[in-house]
């Protein structure tokens, strides 16, 4: 008797169970291992769309603002090429736009894992358009500091989160003049806003991992504000 006439049979009153478990266990089964395979699908994609988060993350705002108006960002101000930098020296209206240029990589990055795989998938692509902004492979991995990819990433993936840290960074900044004091307020504020709306566990660890990176970001910054010497906020032009 072959195994589909097991199958077949297993389903006829008054056969004895012993002697059909196999089959009946195959046919339980079949739904989790539908399952298992769907998921390994989006496991396989979120791998292959990791490497196009990055590369979307390298995209160099910053830089082609600045040399539109003759100017090398990464050598005026702090040096670094942010929309926060750039406010300082080029103007708020051109910040304003980098930021958001930089923050739409976090978003579309978000927004794709979030399609692929919910939760998880966003804050995978989203990790990965960050790290592609602080270590872009296009410039010899020296980037930006990654706050509004991250931070576009965290208003398209909670949106009131996402105003609320938005809130925290203008009023810190606004207060202290320091951009970079903001930023880290905002890295703290992100998980703990998140564990007070009672987001999973892994979410909260994902979210304290992505601002991990970013204050470690910040340390030349934590030293120049010790030294007295970290450059103020302004407005400008």
């Amino acid at each position: 008797m072959s195994c589909s006439d097991i199958a077949w049979k297993s389903t006829e009153p008054g056969i004895t169970p012993a002697r059909y478990s196999h089959a009946q266990t195959i046919r339980l089964n079949s739904p989790t291992l539908s399952l298992i395979s769907i998921k390994m699908s989006l496991v396989i994609a979120l791998i292959l769309l990791f490497p196009v988060a990055y590369m979307l993350g390298t995209f160099p705002s910053a830089q082609l603002i600045a040399n539109a108006r003759g100017v090398d960002i990464t050598a005026a101000g702090s040096g670094n090429p942010g929309a926060a930098n750039i406010g300082r020296t080029l103007g708020r209206k051109l910040g304003i736009l980098v930021f958001l240029l930089d923050g739409l990589k976090g978003a579309i990055s978000t927004a794709v894992g979030y399609a692929f795989a919910g939760y998880a998938g966003a804050l995978t692509l989203v990790f990965a358009a960050v790290i592609g902004h602080i270590f872009p492979v296009t410039r010899k991995f020296k980037g930006g500091k990654g706050v509004a990819t991250a931070g576009g990433g965290m208003i398209a993936l909670y949106p009131w989160i996402g105003l609320a840290m938005t809130v925290l960074w203008l009023l810190v900044a606004k207060v202290t003049k320091k951009a970079s004091l903001g930023s880290l307020a905002i890295a703290l504020g992100l998980p703990i806003s998140q564990v007070i709306v009672g987001r999973p566990a892994g979410e909260v660890l994902a979210g304290v991992a992505l601002f991990a990176l970013v204050i470690w970001r910040h340390i030349p910054n934590l030293k120049r504000i010790i030294a007295g010497e970290e450059p103020p906020l302004k407005r400008s032009h």
